[in-house]
């Protein structure tokens, strides 16, 4: 194991930049991205009215996180595969997902409002986090297994 990696430090070395970029994108959500609900959601909301929100600026500013989030995880793939037909597929699956979970957001957001604020959450966290990343790789990996 410890050979293979030694084999391969470029690509833990590019795998690690990434990871962290998705890292420093995290941190700096705060000052990087316009999301009233970053510290909603970290207080006690369920007693809680929703923040003023300024719709059109909160769907620019969730579509760029998913966008970058998108993006870095991509090269994540490519790093790791090096297989362009991988990166494709995924990418044509994070514009569909991303697509549906903003419509699904949006529409949760507008039409119930408070009265869906764990679908709002969870939505949202889909949309924020790079969570597409931590299915592709194993699934991407398994299915390279099965092929050999």
């Amino acid at each position: 194991m410890l050979q293979k990696l030694i084999r391969n430090k470029e690509k833990v070395g590019w795998s690690l930049f990434l990871i962290l970029l998705l890292i420093l994108i995290r941190v700096f959500e705060d000052t990087l991205f316009y999301d009233p609900f970053l510290n909603y959601f970290k207080d006690e909301y369920a007693h809680l009215p929703f923040p003023q929100i300024n719709i059109f600026k909160l769907f620019f500013s969730l579509g760029i996180r998913f966008y970058l989030n998108s993006v870095i995880s991509l090269l994540l793939l490519y790093v790791i595969f090096k297989d362009k037909q991988i990166v494709k597929f995924s990418a044509l699956l994070f514009m569909i997902l991303g697509s549906v979970l903003m419509i699904s957001f949006i529409f949760t957001l507008i039409s119930f409002g408070e009265e869906s604020k764990m679908t709002l959450f969870y939505i949202r966290r889909f949309l924020i986090q790079p969570i597409f990343i931590l299915l592709f790789i194993p699934g991407f990996y398994y299915q390279k297994q099965i092929k050999k």
